[in-house]
């Protein structure tokens, strides 16, 4: 009896403290209020309110101005809203963070409309350049261009326009999907690719009707030439090399921030570089939060050196290491995606994987010994397929546990494998971008039938009750959530045309795939991804309402804030 009353007396004792600690909360000042706004909390489906509050970095409330005003003292910041929408922040489900940075210190190809421009980009920055200085550059795209050149091999132009105007400087140009490259004379004789030189395993190199190599370099093929590269970079040491690191960390995060993103999914790095922003993350240095693959290391290392990295989300931090990135096949517009049956423009051809089944399963393995999330690029549907496998055998000795385990890219899924996202529990980190960026193309590649029935399958996959995790594969695509969000919607391509339109998402569908469900994706849903009491105040105030606005004027919609933890990391010029 008397024990039975103890436990009574802590039992009401600690409700009192918690009412008490409670009513404590509501009754001090909150240090920043936003209100007068549209806000669309994604708790609900959609979920509205009119005003926030925020203390230490996190919500305390959530309702109608006068409710907040109660939270407003003489030290609260006030952000009127005036009409616009407060959402959680955007959160980038696939993108390369240290890629972006680079991207932004190198030419920039993306918006190329001949061969033409691209050589003369080249020629432009090897006058600004040492002799023996690399010269880099990414984005184009054969597609995009109007005029190739006459000498073309496989619908890309040969190295000599290239090498013409870079006789003393090793040039490396990086196909738009990243799985491919364009190298000049000098950069393919410092890697040692000659006439007699073998394909690599999940490579190509392109070679001309004589046997020479053209220059551009399928998957696997271009190692060779960044093995170069990466020695050249070497050579600057070390504190060119950090100076370089803390400047594709602050033009990466300074072009996230400007579209609203407060959260990246980064696939990924390697551990030396995953120690830079480990140290970063102690010095307080990054200014949004990461959540980092590790990638580009073996099996044998991963088994070693994998505990020492695991690092969950946790308050404090703003830098997760908790998954592992693994490339299965390359990419469509490149024939290097895995089908199961051949491209249609090239019909001896069936794509490049880049790893065996066999490596593949043992990192499967690696990773749940070591309570690492799986993530896997599979763009061919037959990649799709054996990476669905893979992850099929490792749940069967997880049981009941939840693995969270993503398929990168998911772009092209045969009908029979779509309800397996679901039956798995395996998420699809897919761009909406990419569907309306690759549609003009992708019936050439894959076929008309094939494509309508297989690629972007969003409406497929979500009426399976499969989790989305939306992003834009920065820098393949721009770092624009808005642009990926209005392609989710639409699927309008820039020429006015719909692909597939029978597959696009709902409004509701598209916002909650950029935050809640990239949220639960990193195992991050109890912090992030709505604006609830106790999570994280990571939000964008937008120039207007996504859900009200026509489809055009959404596509113009443009990020006025950017608050992550409660502190404005960004704000337009002229947006109050």
């Amino acid at each position: 009896m008397k024990s039975s009353r103890s436990a009574a007396c802590i039992v009401v004792l600690v409700l009192t403290v918690a009412v008490s600690q409670t009513l404590l909360a509501q009754s001090e000042p909150a240090d920043l209020v936003l209100v007068g706004g549209d806000v669309v909390t994604l708790a609900a489906d959609p979920g509205q309110a009119e005003a926030v509050a925020v203390r230490d970095g996190r919500i305390v409330a959530v309702g109608e101005p006068a409710e907040i005003e109660a939270l407003t003292g003489p030290e609260t910041e006030v952000i009127d809203l005036d009409g616009r929408m407060l959402l959680p922040g955007f959160i980038e489900g696939h993108g390369h963070f240290l890629g972006l940075g680079e991207a932004l210190m190198t030419l920039d190809l993306q918006d190329t409309r001949s061969f033409a421009e691209v050589v003369s980009r080249v020629e432009q920055a090897v006058a600004d350049a040492e002799p023996g200085e690399w010269i880099t550059g990414r984005g184009w795209h054969q597609e995009n261009w109007n005029e190739t050149g006459e000498d073309v091999v496989d619908g890309v132009p040969t190295h000599h326009e290239l090498s013409a105007v870079s006789p003393d400087n090793p040039v490396l140009l990086t196909h738009a999907s990243g799985h491919a490259a364009l190298a000049n004379e000098m950069a393919l004789g410092l890697a040692g690719i000659a006439e007699r030189t073998p394909n690599p395993e999940g490579g190509e190199i392109v070679r001309d009707g004589e046997g020479q190599p053209t220059g551009f370099l399928r998957q696997a093929a271009q190692q060779p030439v960044r093995e170069r590269m990466r020695i050249w970079y070497q050579g600057l040491g070390q504190i060119a090399r950090q100076q370089r690191f803390q400047r594709q960390v602050d033009l990466a995060a300074e072009q996230a921030l400007s579209h609203g993103v407060t959260s990246f999914h980064d696939m990924g790095q390697r551990f030396d570089d995953i120690d830079r922003l480990l140290a970063m993350d102690e010095e307080g240095a990054l200014p949004l939060r990461l959540y980092v693959a590790v990638i580009g290391e073996t099996n044998t290392d991963l088994d070693r050196r994998l505990p020492d990295y695991l690092r969950p989300p946790a308050d404090g931090r703003m830098l997760a290491v908790r998954s592992v990135k693994r490339h299965l096949d390359g990419a469509l517009g490149t024939h290097g995606a895995w089908l199961l049956r051949p491209y249609a423009d090239r019909p001896d051809h069936s794509g490049l994987p880049q790893m065996s089944l066999a490596d593949l399963r043992e990192t499967a393995a690696i990773a749940y010994q070591h309570g690492f999330q799986l993530n896997t690029h599979a763009i061919g549907d037959r990649a799709n397929r054996e990476a669905l496998s893979v992850y099929e055998s490792i749940q069967r000795l997880a049981g009941d546990e939840a693995l969270r385990w993503r398929i990168e890219h998911a772009q092209t899924l045969h009908p029979d494998d779509v309800p397996r996202f679901a039956e798995l529990d395996v998420i699809a980190s897919m761009q909406g971008i990419h569907a309306t960026s690759d549609g003009p193309w992708v019936p050439q590649r894959l076929g008309e039938e094939r494509a309508e029935r297989e690629a972007y399958v969003w409406r497929s996959l979500l009426d399976s009750g499969a989790t989305i995790c939306n992003g834009t594969d920065v820098p393949v695509e721009p770092i624009s959530p808005i642009a990926s969000l209005h392609a989710s919607i639409t699927r309008e391509m820039a020429n006015g045309e719909r692909f597939f339109p029978e597959q696009s998402m709902e409004r509701v569908e598209a916002l909650k795939s950029y935050t809640i469900h990239c949220a639960f994706a990193a195992f991050e849903e109890e912090r992030l991804g709505t604006i609830e009491v106790g999570k994280l105040a990571d939000l964008v105030v937008l120039d207007r309402n996504l859900l009200e606005v026509s489809e055009d004027e959404l596509a113009e919609a443009r990020v006025d804030l950017t608050l992550v933890g409660g502190e404005v990391r960004y704000r337009r010029e002229n947006s109050e």
